[in-house]
């Protein structure tokens, strides 16, 4: 846990509740602009014997058939119970005239209405948003207790691999994984540290993992398929690794590796970027967000009309590139797992069921925000 500046606090997660300082309201305001009258005079012609804006009290008495021009947020005079809106009144010098009846609490926020003096505001374990950075400093918190943000290990494998500022040969590509790897990690409220890619031997396969699960967690991206030179759990089940699964039934992603090696959880994600991004969102994003001390991540999948009919082979779960528009999915046409400028076309990803071969215009499906 670490203490930082309320804006610092922005999209970190609460390490402590934290309590209203006193009653909200404190004491009876008015939600709208009118006039505070007795809601037994009503309807009728009261006498206007004088105002109260925001910031100041009334401290004369109202009497039966009087009223006290009110403005929004303003302190309720004592002995009153209801505003009138100022579109239902009419105005001749001193008086004021409602057709409106007597409604008892009408248009006044009591005090304590909002939150008791002492009950929680904010709960252990909530992401700090800007509905949540108002609570605090509608309370007065300037220092906001957090939970420290994970160290996230990120390390892509191959001889293929370049880095991004490399001019890459024909049969080489840009280490474009590890960086969007890096942007999912601190949207998900962790630190990303890229390693230097991991060669195809095991020296250097082992020395980078050693080097990686010095963080709080490890992500790996490529090595994980059944190829001769996909290493990466070759070396971790010589370092002592648990393995708790190491396929999962979706496309694109399904060679995906989780386990425990040396203390540390890692991720084995695939090599190709569409099987990178949408694992991570879909389970490596969890843990990075339970290591920052969120308690029960979610996965929101949302529902949307299609735009267009949709089929596809039925099996596996399908997180395709797509985009939503005026509320419609269209799928986007790609050329597969590595096809990068499909995905940054996309806007989200549409989720196909692995037990529904089609969808036709106007159907509902699933939708993976980017």
């Amino acid at each position: 846990m670490e203490q930082v500046p309320i804006l610092a606090a922005a999209g970190r997660v609460l390490a402590a509740a934290i309590s209203a300082d006193r009653d909200y309201p404190p004491v009876a305001r008015s939600i709208r602009d009118g006039v505070a009258v007795h809601s037994g005079d009503l309807p009728g012609r009261l006498r206007v014997i004088g105002e109260v804006r925001a910031g100041e009290t009334f401290s004369g008495n109202v009497g039966r058939g009087e009223a006290v021009e009110i403005f929004t947020g303003a302190p309720v005079p004592a002995g009153v119970d209801q505003v009138v809106m100022v579109e239902h009144t009419s105005r001749a010098g001193d008086f004021v005239e409602t057709a409106r009846p007597g409604v008892s609490g009408e248009f006044i926020n009591p005090a304590g209405a909002e939150i008791r003096a002492g009950a929680a505001m904010l709960t252990l374990g909530r992401r700090l948003g800007f509905a949540e950075i108002a609570a605090l400093a509608t309370v007065g918190v300037t220092g906001v207790p957090v939970y420290a943000r994970p160290r996230v290990a990120i390390l892509a494998t191959g001889d293929e691999v370049v880095e991004i500022a490399a001019l890459p040969r024909d049969n080489q590509v840009r280490n474009s994984n590890s960086y969007s790897i890096a942007a999912q990690v601190l949207r998900a409220g962790g630190i990303p540290e890229i390693l230097p890619v991991a060669r195809d031997t095991m020296e250097s396969t082992r020395a980078a993992i050693e080097r990686g699960l010095t963080a709080d967690l490890l992500l790996l991206s490529g090595g994980v398929s059944a190829g001769k030179y996909d290493l990466v759990e070759i070396v971790l089940a010589e370092m002592g690794a648990q393995s708790f699964f190491d396929r999962v039934l979706i496309q694109p992603g399904q060679p995906l590796v989780f386990g425990q090696v040396a203390g540390k959880m890692f991720f084995g994600l695939p090599g190709n970027p569409a099987s990178t991004m949408v694992t991570f969102e879909i389970f490596a994003r969890a843990a990075v967000e339970m290591l920052a001390g969120e308690a029960a991540p979610l996965l929101p999948i949302l529902q949307a009309p299609m735009a267009v009919p949709f089929a596809h082979k039925t099996g596996l779960t399908r997180f395709l590139p797509a985009t939503l528009d005026g509320g419609l999915i269209t799928p986007v046409r790609w050329q597969g797992s590595s096809d990068v400028a499909a995905l940054a076309r996309a806007n989200c990803f549409l989720v196909a069921s692995a037990d529904r071969p089609s969808w036709n215009e106007g159907d509902l499906i699933g939708v993976l925000m980017k």
